[in-house]
């Protein structure tokens, strides 16, 4: 062994002198399994931004995108394409196809658009014979056309790749869709397991039609006639509720009331009937798109910890309308549609007893011609102290609920109603009867609540109502109080959209 060999020898460390650890394998990560989505699809005829004529266009709007928020759940929404729909929206829309629908021994064009906003996906059902035409509805063939629109939703969920577990639809337009759902499309595979539930919005408005029509108009068979028929004709809304897992109204109340042959528009046997699918949530208004403190239409803004601009508003809002600027005068307002549910007749009777006193009156809203001339009639005899604006104003609204003292909303029905919650948002306290979503909304000022309220459907109640309020108006620290506390109340949808995630996930259990 040479000299170099031995040197590298003495260099090699000695075998049972070294520690070897085997390489050992990091063990796997954890499966992280996310469950999948809720998809829930809404039905309805309207939908804030985009076209609104009441309260269920801001439903849409707003309970979608409160839906949306919570990561479990995919929402989308589905509309007609309405000619009215606003082009600052329109033009942003995408075509994405077109399929034709089967409606009994037609077979229409159906083009459908695209639009993503606030975790929402909305689609727009193109058929210009059908919804090119002026405002939502009041034409003579409403029930074909929605029966189209109906028809529509059920055939593009396939070729949009989206079949939902939950179908929720809204009022008589979208009734159809689960009457559909329920009958033609429940023998096949992918529409098997989808769930339907059902919102009544207004009672009142069933979808009423010759039974005649069934087949020919519908394409429904007359074998599911007894589903729809009620009262010898066709009820749409009684369809529904049959055919659906759930049904709810827009608030607890009224949910209650509906199975009162007084509120229920002779459908009273069919909610009893069925009252174990019935539930009531209380509608909610967007705080956002609501807020006096960032809210361009109105003179000043101002908001429930700085209240000052609030007098600035009252101001420009005296001198807009022609009326003597009076900052201790209180202003009472109206922001209505002119018909008899909303306690006009209530109004006309005691109204000019009011007027007597140091008080200023504005009624903004159109409707039955006996209302409009009578109002109008009313502020020409009392200039100076009422004013009536026949017309339907959405800034000057804005200026109303700022600029007004009390909001008077003495229903005789409500199923749910806005105003009043908007109102409050705006430091505008609300004087209201107990009914519907106004009992819902607003507790009464003597037992520590955030309005007035009456129960008796009774002008001379209401007229004790208003005169307490007007009194508690004159003791300036408590009223302020009362002020900030209905501007605090919470009228956001965050509860209620809980409630509704809640339906769903129970009708999927």
């Amino acid at each position: 062994m040479n000299k170099t060999t031995e040197t590298k020898r003495k260099n090699i460390p000695d075998a049972e002198a070294v520690s070897v650890t085997p390489a050992v394998a990091p063990e796997p990560a954890p499966e992280v399994t996310v469950a999948p989505k809720k998809k829930i699809l809404f039905v309805a005829s309207e939908a804030a931004p985009f076209i609104a004529t009441g309260g269920l266009a801001e439903v849409i709007g707003s309970l979608s995108k409160a839906v949306a928020k919570d990561e479990r759940f995919d929402v989308r929404v589905i509309l007609p394409l309405y000619q009215d729909i606003r082009k600052e929206y329109r033009k942003d829309f995408r075509f994405i196809g077109n399929i034709f629908v089967p409606l009994s021994w037609r077979n229409q064009y159906c083009g459908i658009f695209e639009y993503e906003a606030n975790n929402v996906k909305f689609y727009f059902v193109d058929n210009e014979y059908y919804f090119k035409r002026p405002g939502c509805y009041g034409y003579y063939d409403d029930g074909e056309r929605f029966a189209f629109f109906c028809r529509s939703v059920m055939e593009i969920l396939g070729f949009i790749g989206f079949y939902p577990d939950v179908l929720h639809c809204h009022d008589w337009q979208a009734a159809l869709a689960a009457l559909y759902l329920k009958t033609i499309y429940c023998f096949r595979p992918e529409y098997q397991f989808i769930r339907a539930v059902f919102t009544i919005h207004n009672i009142e408005y069933q979808g009423k039609y010759s039974l005649d029509i069934l087949e020919d108009l519908f394409g429904i068979s007359y074998r599911y006639q007894n589903l729809v028929e009620f009262d010898r004709c066709i009820n749409l809304m009684k369809g529904a509720i049959e055919c659906c897992e759930r049904f709810s109204t827009v608030s607890p109340t009224y949910a209650s009331e509906i199975k009162d042959p007084y509120y229920a528009h002779g459908l009273d046997q069919i909610v009893r009937r069925n009252e174990f699918k019935l539930c009531g949530i209380l509608n909610g208004i967007d705080p956002d798109y609501y807020d006096p403190s960032t809210d361009k239409a109105l003179f000043a803004n101002y908001s429930a910890e700085y209240p000052a601009n609030k007098a600035v508003c009252k101001e420009e809002l005296q001198k807009m309308l022609g009326l003597p600027v009076k900052p201790d005068t209180p202003v009472i307002a109206m922001i209505s549609r002119l018909v008899s549910h909303k306690g006009l007749d209530l109004v006309k009777e005691v109204i000019e007893q009011v007027l007597r006193q140091d008080v200023q009156f504005v009624l903004l809203g159109t409707g039955d011609s006996t209302y409009e001339n009578y109002f109008t009639d009313l502020a020409r005899r009392y200039q100076g102290k009422a004013v009536s604006i026949i017309s339907f104003n959405s800034d000057l609204s804005r200026k109303i609920y700022s600029g007004a003292d009390l909001f008077l909303m003495p229903s005789k029905s409500e199923p749910c109603g806005l105003s009043q919650m908007i109102a409050s948002r705006y430091g505008t306290v609300a004087v209201v009867r107990e009914t519907g979503g106004l009992r819902d909304s607003i507790t009464p000022y003597g037992a520590g609540g955030n309005g007035f309220t009456f129960s008796n459907y009774d002008a001379y109640d209401m007229l004790y109502v208003i005169n307490e309020a007007l009194g508690v108006y004159r003791m300036k620290d408590e009223w302020q109080q009362l002020v900030k506390k209905a501007m605090e109340t919470d009228f956001t949808w965050s509860t209620s959209a809980k409630s509704y995630e809640e339906l769903y996930l129970s009708m999927l259990r």
